[in-house]
């Protein structure tokens, strides 16, 4: 004779779990490993984001010191000294100057006066070591931040197309 009556807890017989809860343990794990997902790209991406700054930034202190940043604005007219594969250069938002050195070839576009974005960091002597060097590569494009820096800073950066990309 077979009862119908459910286990008593206790027993050591395994009870089943109703429908509701298995869909509720399912949405946990999942976003548990959703979670986990997320945490991981950030994380990831933290080491490889890199922020832009003006020179007016940088000459008050707002940049990270010891961490890899961008700094952009025109390369200040008579700075540029070479010295074989090493160059000198300043750059400048009209406002304030950031010291730059770089080692390595130059862009065709990179000239006294045109915009340029600089990658690299400060140095404890405060001059910016760039490992990487970025000419303005046409006259009717500016990086949305670095024209407008250049605009607060009194530069004639409103020409048609500063901040916007040409289609």
């Amino acid at each position: 004779m077979s009862t119908s009556a459910p286990l008593e807890q206790g027993t050591g017989s395994p009870r089943r779990m109703s429908p509701r809860k298995k869909r509720m343990a399912w949405i946990a794990l999942g976003l548990a490993v959703l979670a986990t997902a997320i945490g991981l790209v950030l994380y990831a991406l933290s080491s490889n984001i890199v922020f832009f700054f003006t020179p007016t930034q940088v000459a008050s202190g707002e940049a990270p010191q010891g961490r890899a940043f961008r700094v952009g604005g025109l390369v200040e007219p008579g700075s540029l000294q070479r010295e074989g594969v090493q160059v000198r250069f300043k750059i400048t938002d009209n406002a304030k100057t950031v010291p730059v050195t770089y080692t390595g070839t130059l862009p065709d576009l990179f000239k006294e006066g045109k915009g340029v974005v600089a990658q690299g960091q400060v140095g404890s002597d405060g001059v910016f070591k760039a490992k990487e060097v970025l000419a303005k590569h046409d006259e009717n494009y500016m990086p949305p931040e670095a024209a407008a820096a250049l605009e607060k800073a009194g530069h004639p950066a409103k020409a048609p197309g500063y901040g916007t990309v040409k289609p």
